[in-house]
């Protein structure tokens, strides 16, 4: 009895660190496994932007990110993609890119 609860705890074990390897390498080829916006900041801040990243839905979040990354410090802020701002500056990289 005690061999077969053995077993069954080292497969449990090795199962875990299987799942557990296998998301380390997919976040390190740079998939996310889940939203990365927890928090979104809606008060304006287009001035300090250097660069905007949009996400659309995917497999493993369900809703748009817009991460832009601050130009004196680098820190990524997550964007409300409701606010009427945050819509004016997609709107405006957007038609920038058409041209």
């Amino acid at each position: 009895m005690n061999s077969s609860r053995a077993m069954v705890i080292a497969v449990l074990v090795l199962l875990a660190h299987l799942e557990v390897s296998e998301g380390m390498s997919l976040r390190s080829l740079g998939v996310e496994l889940h939203c990365r916006c927890i928090q979104t900041e809606s008060k304006p801040i287009g001035r300090h932007i250097e660069r905007v990243e949009l996400i659309p839905p995917n497999s493993h979040c369900e809703e748009t990110e817009i991460i832009a990354t601050l130009k004196k410090t680098g820190q990524e802020v997550c964007l409300n993609p409701d606010a009427s701002w945050v819509k004016r500056v997609i709107q405006k990289i957007l038609s920038s890119r058409r041209r």
